[in-house]
């Protein structure tokens, strides 16, 4: 079955300046350097890219930023969500003015005791008011961060009234089987895994792909994985991707997550302003960051 939106995704993560505000030169050559390394496509701006650290303007320039280092405009998915309307509208309209695949879009995180009809009114309205028929929306499930899980009636609602829109999920709960579950229900809607391990499950599925952390690292083993998961005479070489991308997997979430994607990036890209964080994060300690390093150094010689 083919997709709308397919393929291995990076939830890219955003270098910082000293100061706090985006490097949108080297965010612009990592998001081109993905797309070298075997991602189909860059997710920006989401959970592993601190996109609510944010303000607008950055947010804007960050995505021209990656236009501007190469990354054509079809193989961006940035996430432009927010709990004001008004901003993801402004965020979505900027995205499909420049041409995006599509956009990733966050229910609302702050007020949380809402009914499937007020989810779907949040979304209406977005969608609505950003009136292009070129838009295409990918919703997001990470409800542990959220506190909004994103049903299967909102699904069905959302593609009953915008079926050539919203196109697609991120489910980045960790739980296959509610994956397969809204793969099986809803043919041809993109179910894309939020862990990278659930890439090659999912795909046996019926998935579409996946938008992960650790494609920052690990794009080619994943690319392996989706090109081949169904070839059996690949079966060797994708089981070994696939212990690749759990070693890696497994060492993002050796300390918090995303400043240790970002203390990896330092030494892959041999630049430590890659261990710049937004608060509420914190960089690694020195002995942390010298153990990831480590740890790194011996999974890059197995």
């Amino acid at each position: 079955m083919s997709f709308n939106i397919e393929g291995v995704y990076c939830a890219a993560a955003t270098p910082l300046k000293a100061d706090g505000t985006p490097d949108l030169a080297l965010f612009g050559a990592h998001s081109k350097a993905l797309l070298d390394e075997g991602c189909h496509g860059i997710a920006m701006l989401g959970s592993t890219g601190e996109a609510n650290s944010f303000g607008l303007n950055e947010r804007m320039a960050l995505l021209e930023a990656a236009l501007d280092g190469g990354t054509p405009p079809e193989a961006l998915l940035p996430g432009t969500s927010s709990c004001s309307v008004t901003d993801a509208v402004t965020l979505t309209r900027h995205a499909v003015d420049l041409g995006v695949k599509g956009v990733v879009l966050l229910p609302p995180f702050y007020y949380t005791a809402f009914s499937d009809e007020s989810l779907f009114r949040f979304y209406a309205e977005i969608i609505e008011k950003t009136g292009s028929d070129r838009l295409r929306v990918v919703l997001y499930h990470i409800p542990m961060l959220t506190g909004v899980p994103i049903s299967h009636n909102l699904i069905e609602m959302l593609l009953r009234e915008f079926p050539d829109i919203v196109v697609g999920i991120k489910d980045s709960d960790g739980k296959i089987g509610n994956m397969h579950e809204i793969a099986a229900r809803f043919p041809g809607f993109a179910v894309l895994a939020g862990a990278d391990p659930l890439l090659l499950p999912l795909l046996e599925g019926g998935g579409a792909g996946c938008i992960t952390a650790s494609s920052n690292l690990v794009a080619r083993e994943l690319r392996i994985v989706f090109d081949h998961w169904n070839d059996p005479a690949k079966a060797h070489e994708v089981k070994a991707a696939q212990e690749v991308i759990v070693n890696w997997r497994n060492l993002t979430n050796a300390y918090v997550q995303l400043p240790t994607v970002k203390t990896m990036l330092a030494r892959r890209r041999g630049d430590n302003g890659w261990l710049n964080v937004h608060p509420p994060f914190s960089p690694l300690a020195e002995s942390e960051r010298d153990a990831v390093w480590a740890e790194m150094a011996r999974l890059e010689a197995l």
